[in-house]
C-alpha cells in the first residue's frame, strides 16, 4: 500500500480523530473508508449526467423532438419572452 500526504482543515481533521476514537480504527482506515464510499445523498458526486439524471425527462408538455429539432422551437420561445416583457 502506498502512503500519500494530504493537508486537511482542521474541522476536518478533528471529524476523522472522533470518529476514529468512537470507532476505536486508526485516522488512515477512516479515511480510507470516506474516500472509497459513493457521495450521494447529501454531499453529490458525480458525473454531470449522473448528477441530473433524476431531471431528465421530468418537464411535460415539451415536444418529444426537442433535442434534435431545437432550432426549430427557439425562434417561437424568444418570440415569446420577448412579448411577456412588454
Amino acid at each position: 500500500m502506498k502512503s500519500l500526504t494530504v493537508r486537511l482543515p482542521d474541522s476536518l481533521v478533528g471529524e476523522i480523530e472522533r470518529e476514529s476514537r468512537s470507532r476505536r480504527v486508526s485516522k488512515s482506515d477512516v479515511v480510507r473508508e470516506r474516500l472509497s464510499r459513493p457521495l450521494r445523498p447529501g454531499g453529490e458526486s458525480g458525473t454531470m449526467l449522473e448528477l441530473a439524471d433524476e431531471l431528465i425527462g421530468s418537464i411535460g408538455g415539451l415536444p418529444s423532438d426537442l433535442s434534435s429539432r431545437k432550432k426549430d422551437y427557439l425562434p417561437g420561445v424568444i418570440r415569446a419572452k420577448k412579448l411577456h416583457r412588454r
